[in-house]
């Protein structure tokens, strides 16, 4: 006879799908999943050909989504397809727009003339080379009157890890007869705090600052961390995991008193909030293109005139010197035309995000309830916020929530695949059970209340689900 083998996300949720099973009074067989499976979950259900689809109908109706189905028919396992009319039809919600952002329509067509007609290398004297020189030429004027800036202090970059990169080993390269010491905070960017930790295998003196629970840094402990050893201070603008924004211009105003360079890590500042170097008092910036709606592969570090800093690459005489290698033309165009439309519609795509992520903010505490808010209540980014769910894990609500058509993320893109909790969260305090079970919703332009609506009916109706598992949920009576 033939059998069939279910393959569920997590052994939590087989164990559910086994009690439906049992409620149904529908017989079962709780095995090992199948080596081709290729899933972490320790436990399978396995039951006859005839009870197929009233199981499959059970854990539909009670939530549950099945991962992989498999016939069996003797010793052979026969994967079966489990796409269905109705999973065509599911809505799609983006609302992880901290990890990237779509190319606005406006910057695509501002860069396809770089990949087809107007193709030459700006290095070049003869006419497709001017022309292209000019178009990077007009992209710097536009980057720079965003965060304003003049147009000799933007160095375009591969995007925002090669900007941190250059900004703080090439200050630290460069200015060694000075000191070598470094200040940074516990909540940085891997691409800060990796940095900073391979140049503590070189010798540098790193000191990270603490932030309170809102995940502020407070600038009187800068202050206080500076040392006569001390060549630079890097600072994140915005936290990209929790969104709040930190007091970058009174650390800036410090550094300046104090004469250490001031870098600050903006990828995710800049185009959701005003952003202004000389008002920030800093020294360098990082800033990538992706996270405005701008291409991919392209991104700036702002120098401000004066500042010793050694190049990360060397080759040709690329970027004033700065930055070796054939410009990417298109990528550099998309960045200054997404620079542009931000400098136009900044103020009335932060109010629409507000009211959306407020409404998102009530709606959960409301619904769903157990759950806290990481982060500054007001000083924080326009698009952020990052929730704790108490009961339930953050891997297995992002699951949930994509096969719902829901994008949603736990925290940085870029340390995804890790079971350890936020550091951002630990350094905020957040005890690591709360940890575990945070998401982080980052807005975009295109996102509509309708959107917020649908998240919340479903993100109700998994939050639910999940901790009808918990043994430790006690719901309200």
């Amino acid at each position: 006879m033939e059998k069939y083998i279910i393959v569920f996300f997590s052994t939590q949720e087989t164990l559910y799908a086994e009690s439906i099973l049992k409620k149904n009074r529908l017989k079962y067989e709780l095995v090992p999943p199948p080596e081709k499976a290729k899933t972490e979950c320790g436990l399978a259900i396995k039951f006859s050909s005839q009870l197929k689809d009233e199981a499959i109908r059970a854990f539909t109706e009670e939530g549950l989504t099945v991962r992989q189905l498999y016939r069996q028919e003797g010793d052979r396992l026969i994967k079966e397809s489990l796409e269905r009319k109705e999973d065509l039809a599911v809505r799609k919600v983006y609302l992880d727009h901290n990890a990237t952002t779509p190319t606005d329509p406006e910057v695509l067509e501002a860069m396809l003339p770089g990949y087809k007609d107007k193709f030459g290398n700006a290095s070049s004297i003869h006419s497709f080379g001017r022309e292209a020189r000019a178009a990077i030429d007009e992209a710097r004027e536009k980057v720079a009157k965003l965060i304003g800036a003049k147009d000799g202090e933007i160095v375009f970059t591969s995007g925002g890890t090669e900007s941190d990169n250059f900004a703080i080993k090439g200050v630290a390269y460069a200015n060694t007869d000075k000191g070598n010491h470094i200040i940074t905070s516990s909540i940085e960017h891997q691409a800060v705090l990796n940095v900073c930790k391979y140049l503590e295998k070189s010798g540098f003196k790193v000191t990270y600052l603490p932030v309170d629970k809102y995940g502020l840094i407070d600038p009187e402990e800068v202050a206080r961390a500076i040392i006569s050893q001390t060549i630079l201070i890097t600072i994140m603008q915005a936290n990209n995991e929790v969104g709040t924004i930190e007091p970058i211009e009174e650390i800036g105003k410090i550094a300046r008193e104090k004469e250490v360079c001031f870098h600050t890590d903006a990828v995710q500042a800049v185009g959701k909030i005003p952003v202004n170097v000389n008002e920030l008092n800093v020294d360098l910036l990082s800033l990538s293109g992706h996270k405005f709606y701008g291409p991919k592969g392209i991104g700036a570090l702002y120098i401000r005139k004066g500042t010793k800093i050694d190049s990360l690459i060397q080759g040709g005489h690329h970027e004033r010197h700065h930055r070796a290698g054939t410009e990417n033309v298109p990528g550099i165009v998309g960045l200054g035309k997404a620079a542009e439309i931000s400098s136009r519609d900044l103020e009335k795509e932060a109010q629409h995000l507000i009211n959306l992520r407020d409404r998102l903010s009530s709606g959960i505490t409301e619904r769903i309830g157990h759950a806290r808010l990481n982060g500054h209540p007001t000083k924080r980014l326009p698009n952020t916020l990052n929730m704790s769910f108490e009961f339930v894990e953050g891997e297995s609500m992002i699951i949930s929530l994509d096969l719902k058509g829901v994008a949603v993320s736990t925290g940085s893109a870029c340390t995804s695949g890790t079971l350890e909790p936020s550091h951002v969260l630990s350094a905020m305090d957040v005890p690591p059970a709360i940890a575990q079970g945070s998401l982080r919703f980052s807005l975009g332009k295109g996102n509509t209340e309708e959107d917020i609506e649908y998240v919340l009916k479903v993100l109700q109706e998994i939050v639910s689900r999940l901790r009808s598992m918990s043994p430790l949920y006690k719901p309200n009576k």
